[in-house]
């Protein structure tokens, strides 16, 4: 009987734990199924249902569940590449709650998924967390505290989202913190120093960030391998590392002071980039023999000192790049021994070789003067040799004044006689086919150009001073637009019926038409949906000299007035939707990104008066730096513009004039966010303290400065980084405003989360949008 009752008790048991690994296997299939849902039923997730034993799901490239025990411990689903916002009724904080019905997942990855909101502090809820990878979503906001609460944590990835703020001290409570990578955020800040106490961290990645000021010491963290911060504002010093570093980036950072000697002990080094900095000192030999280097990339540098032919190198290396230094002395031989495998670029240095354009030496000695490398010795002596070389340069300089004020003199009495002589208008009809600019030999300038250029829109031409007077009906005054710095406009219709916008500059000095060759080829090949095109030009002239009296552009005509009349005057018609507000902005970033990174034209002083909408509402900018316009004249003879190829010993000139630029976007994003414009720089500045002051407020406070015509328009995310990107382009200090490519990125994130939300958004690349006022 007892033996009855024994066998009794057990098969009781034996079902309770069958029911209870049945129920708990239906939970985590409900749980799964509702994470389908909420992902909107992506396609890699298309074959889910519930007859499938997940847990004996076979595992593919794109979703793998692992179970240990009956309970899930892995759940890795990873979407297709540029997967879009999910809809608008997506919540993070819902999608959560699911997710942490799973207690006892490990690793999480949820990558390219369309997941947008912040990252709710209940995901500490899956305390057994080792790995969090959420990459290429649209996760924005802070880093949670309470991930801090995850203990065993080893590896955070959140690469790839709009993750802002700066990086919080908790870290120090990962002690088993493995890999950190929060790469293409718009994090800033300096980093805390309580990073220099994770000794387990192998890979530190933060790279296409907004951080800046000095590196904690990092030589501290003995295991750490992989450092990579490229693309943010770190500096001046170089940072301290440990040896065991396998790859090291830091191009495209603040750092201004020399690579230290500990750098020959790195021995486990493969992949060096310290490029587009401003480093300083001698050249280190030892980076050439590095036992493991492979690549090492040191170009865009202010580096300098002799280099030798009989330096030894590893055979490892791959790819060398010394371009764009101040380094002297002979190429080293074992770089240009015969390995097809190996690429070395060693141009714009002033090295004795006929390759790759070199410098000639003394390029290379007076730039390295000019940034303070001069050895402690010479130093007295080349300050007398200063003062005397100043006493000769000062009386040259006397004599030629002299001269230049008797040739002035005679100068001015030619001038009134020639002005006295009759003036004949002189055209030539085709004087394109006599080009033989730089540009139009620069494949591709051009290949960009045609790519970007807008549909629908004339072929460049030369035309005759009779088509123009035709065109505005001999310059009636009906015709007149206005008179600016830049020159009449007049209004005129061609002969094929299109209406345009003709600008007349008058020369201030008298120049051959070949002066100009290099400037109208530039102009004629400015093209892009987002900038107020080119069609043609006129030159006359006079007819003593033949030089140019005046010179007529004529471009497309924009019918729909300035984006200021849209947001600032009070009209029925006129008055912009928010979504249509962002499109405008990324419109206007798009031109000024084309403008700089193609055509390379910068300090284009944009205001908002300066941008127009066409028929569609696409902004269109109206008045860029065309290198003929009138203060622009004087650079004329001297063959200058300020398009083309950029010397290397301009990058600084054209750094603050593109970081001008971005200042000058950021106050037209501040009068569309406002909805007026501002007539003063205090007024500037006090609004972007009450926006700044207002993002890390409540939306009550963001909503409280918008334009009260949008105020119920805007989600708050959307509005909140439309005011991130204004605060960052407006800082007093250039070097921490954002680039013109982190500028279009956040205002594309701010149009598609307000597309998600009202369904209705129409892009910035020329879609028609109905003038009249509506929720989007």
């Amino acid at each position: 009987m007892a033996q009855v009752v024994h066998n009794s008790v057990l098969l009781v048991i034996v079902i309770l734990l069958v029911r209870i690994g049945l129920s708990q296997q239906s939970s985590q299939t409900r749980t799964l199924l509702r994470i389908q849902q909420l992902l909107n039923f992506p396609a890699v997730l298309s074959n889910w249902n519930n007859n499938i034993d997940f847990c004996n799901l076979e595992p593919d490239s794109s979703v793998t569940v692992v179970c240990y025990e009956g309970n899930m411990t892995q759940l890795h689903i990873i979407g297709k590449k540029g997967a879009v916002l999910l809809p608008r009724n997506f919540s993070m904080n819902a999608f959560v709650n699911t997710l942490v019905k799973l207690p006892d997942l490990k690793v999480l990855t949820l990558v390219s998924l369309g997941l947008w909101g912040s990252i709710p502090g209940r995901i500490a809820h899956l305390s057994s967390l080792e790995i969090l990878n959420m990459s290429s979503n649209f996760l924005y906001g802070g880093i949670p505290q309470e991930i801090s609460l995850l203990s065993g944590l080893r590896t955070l990835i959140l690469d790839g989202n709009m993750l802002a703020g700066q990086l919080p001290e908790w870290f120090r409570a990962l002690p088993l913190l493995t890999v950190l990578s929060l790469k293409h955020n718009v994090l800033n800040g300096s980093l805390p120093n309580s990073l220099s106490e994770l000794e387990n961290l192998r890979v530190l990645s933060l790279s296409h960030n907004h951080f800046y000021g000095e590196l904690p010491d990092l030589s501290t963290l003995t295991n750490l391998q992989v450092l990579e911060l490229e693309d943010n504002g770190f500096g001046p010093q170089f940072p301290q590392l440990g040896n065991k570093l396998v790859t090291l980036k830091l191009s495209r950072n603040k750092f201004r002071s020399s690579i230290p000697a500990e750098v020959n002990s790195f021995y486990q080094l493969q992949y060096l980039d310290v490029s587009l900095n401003s480093l300083v000192g001698p050249l280190p030999p030892v980076l050439f023999s590095l036992q493991s280097l492979s690549f090492l990339n040191i170009s865009r540098n202010k580096l300098t000192g002799m280099v030798f032919d009989n330096i030894s190198c590893n055979d490892e290396l791959k790819f060398v790049d010394l371009s764009s230094n101040l380094l002297t002395g002979s190429l080293p031989k074992c770089l240009l021994a015969d390995n097809k495998n190996r690429v070395v670029l060693y141009a714009r240095n002033c090295l004795v070789t006929e390759e790759q354009q070199q410098h000639p030496v003394s390029f290379c000695r007076n730039e390295a003067l000019a940034v303070g490398i001069v050895a402690e010795g010479k130093k007295k002596d080349r300050s007398r040799k200063a003062v005397l070389a100043l006493s000769i340069v000062g009386g040259v300089v006397g004599v030629i004044v002299l001269l230049g004020i008797g040739f002035f003199v005679v100068r001015r009495k030619n001038e009134k006689n020639s002005t006295k002589k009759p003036r004949t208008t002189l055209i030539i009809e085709n004087p394109s086919a006599e080009y033989t600019s730089k540009l139009f030999s620069d494949a591709r300038y051009i290949s960009q150009t045609m790519k970007f250029a807008p549909l629908g829109i004339s072929t460049y031409r030369v035309l005759s001073y009779e088509e123009i007077e035709e065109a505005t009906n001999n310059f009636d005054s009906s015709a007149f637009m206005g008179e600016g710095s830049q020159g009449q406009i007049y209004r005129g219709q061609l002969k094929d019926g299109s209406f345009v916008a003709i600008r007349c500059l008058k020369m201030k000095r008298r120049y051959s038409t070949q002066n100009f060759t290099h400037h109208i080829d530039l102009i004629s090949k400015l093209r892009h949906r987002h900038l107020v095109s080119a069609l043609g030009h006129c030159f006359e002239l006079y007819l003593d000299d033949s030089s140019v009296s005046r010179i007529f552009l004529v471009f497309e005509y924009v019918p729909n007035g300035t984006l200021k009349s849209w947001i600032s005057e009070r009209h029925s018609r006129r008055s912009l939707t928010w979504t249509q507000r962002i499109a405008a902005a990324v419109g206007i970033a798009k031109g000024l990104q084309f403008l700089h990174t193609v055509a390379g034209v910068y300090s284009n002083k944009i205001k908002i008066t300066d941008v127009l909408l066409d028929q569609n509402l696409v902004a269109k900018i109206s008045s860029y730096n065309l290198p003929l316009m009138a203060e622009s004249m004087a650079e004329v003879s001297r063959g200058k513009s300020s398009g083309g190829s950029k010397d290397h010993s301009d990058n600084e000139r054209i750094n603050q004039e593109a970081q001008a630029d971005i200042y000058d976007f950021g106050v037209i994003l501040l009068e569309i966010i406002r909805g007026r414009a501002f007539k003063s720089k205090g007024e500037i500045n006090v609004l972007r303290e009450k926006i700044q002051e207002a993002i890390s407020s409540d939306i009550v406070a963001r909503k409280s400065i918008v334009d009260p015509g949008v105020q119920n328009e805007c989600i708050d995310q959307s509005l909140k980084t439309m005011m991130e990107v204004c605060v960052r382009c407006l800082l007093k200090d250039p070097i921490t405003r954002p680039s013109i490519e982190d500028v279009l990125w956040n205002l594309q994130f701010a149009a598609q989360v307000q597309d998600a939300w009202c369904g209705e958004y129409r892009s910035s690349e020329g879609s028609p949008v109905s003038p009249k006022l509506s929720i989007c």
